[in-house]
């Protein structure tokens, strides 16, 4: 039983104790952050675009920024205004501003201008994590996943409508020329105002789509024309040519045709030439139309035919809009994933066994096949750097020359000839899916299932992933390589990008990596007062 109540006593002078430090007890790990990013982190380069010495009021210190944006980033706080709110509010929040109280534009233009800085804070606090004792690299796993561009679905736009939009656009723009001009003449005032020509407005971003969509067609039919030219020399040098490339099958027939019915020609020509010269004709030759070789030739023309319109007839019966560009964040695109499709971007991870994201890059492509030699390459730098800030006696093994990394896990989406015999560490990387890797590795289905898919190296990789060995060490994947993705999106609870464009993109993208890694650090017990205390001495 309570003897009475405490009092409620609102006029006191000094309901918080004056140490600002004290309103928070001493194990709470926002003093961690604080004196992670004031006194063990390099955060210079965050300064250097800073002025300070000018007439007007004082800035705010970017050590602080940073600090907010970290918090509120580990905290689920991706708003600016929220961000604002949680200064005068929320007591670490407070603390961590040391009474300041930065207004959302402020914060949002810090954030806006970090893309630079952000590459060099997660080197900086990967070291960090490295000289705590974290990453261990025996085996380290690629995965890409998709996050939420902040840009609708709804804002994609095929190119004859983004084509229609420029010339409103001109023609808005024209007329408010116009209108200006009646009104001002020559004097100031008579330009077209910062929202209808700033290249960060929506012209600015229909221009930007558009040239994308130009760009993409013409590489498209780079590579198509390289696959002809490829396929025509093979056929003229005699050697085997395999099937045409695709979309050109028809034309390629065509040329086909016409050059056995022209070697026909000659050789009724030469034979002509003989007979008139005395030779006795021993049979009738077969005419032009009527030569096997001619017959066969016509034949492949007229498949090929029908192959195409086939082809043409799918496509029209499931025809979409086409390529489309988004309005609103020309660089994202329209990714597919298990809950259908999104607008946003395919970000490509390599974890350690500890779960720190060791290597990371943003990507609009909307597969994975093309990233892992360079997202390999710049894993074993990373590990290489690992390496050298390890505390002494401790050992992350690895091959020679792997920066201590001794093996590679990727799934499906992965595998690929080149991709299994690029340079770098060892690598498992799935050839089929999780559930018929698990049957085959059991014995199940036919010894002979699958090998005919894939060329040397996949059916190699395939046939190690049968062995106990094999399999083991692939169940591995899944556990290091999703995690951190799971962390970041539901624990972190970011799921969608405030930033636009794929440098901001990635930078904020990079920026909750690093935060990843550093509640990693806190979490394991790695990162501590002691701990820091070791580091300064």
């Amino acid at each position: 039983m309570a003897k009475s109540y405490r009092r409620v006593d609102r006029d006191q002078v000094f309901l918080f104790p004056p140490d600002m430090r004290e309103w928070l007890p001493a194990g709470h790990p926002v003093h961690l952050v604080i004196a992670v990013i004031e006194d063990h982190l390099d955060t210079s380069v965050f300064h250097a675009g800073r002025r300070t010495g000018g007439a007007g009021a004082a800035g705010y210190d970017p050590d602080m920024l940073l600090a907010v944006l970290v918090w509120a980033y580990a905290h689920q706080v991706a708003s600016s205004r929220r961000m604002e709110e949680l200064c005068a509010t929320d007591v670490a929040f407070r603390l961590i501003c040391a009474g300041n109280l930065p207004d959302h534009s402020t914060i949002a233009r810090f954030r806006k201008d970090f893309g630079g800085a952000v590459p060099g804070f997660f080197t900086e606090v990967l070291v960090l994590c490295a000289r705590l004792g974290m990453g261990r690299l025996g085996v380290v796993a690629l995965d890409g996943t998709k996050i939420a561009a902040s840009a609708s679905k709804a804002a994609n736009r095929t190119e004859e409508r983004l084509r229609e939009l420029a010339e409103r656009a001109v023609a808005a723009h024209a007329a408010a020329d116009a209108a200006e001009d009646e009104l001002f003449g020559d004097a100031r005032g008579d330009e077209v105002p910062p929202q209808a020509w700033s290249p960060r407005g929506r012209a600015g971003r229909i221009r930007e789509a558009l040239a994308q969509l130009e760009a993409e067609r013409q590489a498209a039919q780079a590579e198509q024309d390289a696959k002809v030219a490829e396929f025509r020399a093979r056929q003229r040098a005699g050697l085997r040519t395999g099937p045409p490339p695709a979309g050109a099958e028809v034309a390629l027939a065509e040329e086909n045709l016409a050059r056995v019915r022209a070697a026909r020609a000659a050789q009724l020509a030469g034979l002509e030439e003989r007979y008139a010269a005395g030779q006795p004709r021993r049979s009738r030759a077969a005419g032009v139309d009527d030569y096997c070789r001619v017959r066969e030739a016509a034949v492949k023309v007229e498949r090929a035919r029908e192959r195409a319109a086939e082809a043409a007839r799918k496509a029209a019966g499931k025809a979409g809009p086409g390529p489309v560009r988004n309005v609103t964040d020309p660089d994202s695109r329209l990714m597919p994933t298990r809950n259908g499709f999104i607008q946003g971007y395919n970000a490509q991870n390599v974890v350690s066994e500890d779960g720190l994201v060791i290597a990371t890059e943003l990507t609009s492509d909307t597969t994975d096949m093309a990233w892992f030699a360079p997202m390999t390459a710049r894993a074993v730098r990373a590990a290489a750097l690992i390496e050298a800030n390890r505390p002494a006696g401790r050992d992350g093994g690895g091959a020679p020359g792997s920066g201590g990394i001794e093996l590679v896990l990727a799934d499906a989406g992965y595998c690929s000839e080149d991709n299994l015999t690029c340079p770098g560490p060892d690598r498992l990387i799935a050839a089929g899916k999780r559930r018929d890797l698990e049957k085959a590795a059991r014995g199940e289905g036919s010894d002979s299932e699958g090998q005919d898919r894939g060329g040397p190296a996949v059916q190699a990789m395939r046939e190690r992933l049968r062995t106990p060995e094999g399999i083991e060490a692939y169940r591995q994947r899944g556990h290091i390589a999703e995690t951190p993705h799971g962390h970041i999106k539901h624990n972190m609870g970011f799921r969608q990008l405030s930033m636009r464009g794929t440098d901001n993109a990635a930078a904020e993208w990079t920026f909750a990596c690093a935060i990843h890694n550093l509640l990693k650090a806190l979490t394991t017990g790695h990162l501590t007062p002691q701990a820091l205390a070791g580091l300064a001495g």
